[in-house]
């Protein structure tokens, strides 16, 4: 990373030894990172992708609703907790880079430092799974093996 808020290198530094899916973004809403377990459900690693405006993360890993509509990316949490600086969660289903349909929770937050300085957004996420315990993903779109 270079030349960022210490505190957004602490928070990366803090995504790579988690196991859950992480997503983080500067003020401006550009990816910085996400770590391994996140490219296990985008489906491209970040080395891949390296930093990414909003513009073109939002729809990279195309976000859909649960009849399998196109969300808008004022809808999504961590634009959200970017552009509204509040807490943001809710379900949806992405396609990743590989094309792989995942049903997923999002909860993202903003960073908000010391002297109230506005560094980005987290977003935390992982696969969500129906009441038997089986993975949702395609069986929630309309269309789906569960429609």
């Amino acid at each position: 990373m270079s030349q960022k808020e210490v505190e957004l290198i602490l928070a990366r530094e803090l995504a790579s030894c988690l196991t859950v899916p992480i997503f983080l973004v500067d003020p401006a809403g550009s990816l910085l990172y996400y770590n391994e377990p996140a490219e296990r459900i985008l489906g491209l690693r970040f080395e891949e992708t390296g930093e990414v405006p909003l513009p073109e993360w939002t729809t990279a890993f195309v976000p859909l609703d649960e009849g399998g509509a196109p969300l808008p990316a004022d809808s999504l949490p961590l634009v959200i907790a970017l552009r509204e600086r509040r807490p943001a969660h809710r379900r949806f289903w992405i396609t990743g880079m590989d094309d792989g349909r995942h049903a997923i929770e999002v909860t993202a937050f903003p960073i908000i430092g010391q002297a109230d300085r506005f560094l980005g957004a987290v977003a935390m996420f992982w696969e969500v799974s129906n009441d038997a315990g089986h993975v949702l993903g395609n069986a929630g779109l309309a269309g789906g093996a569960g429609a």
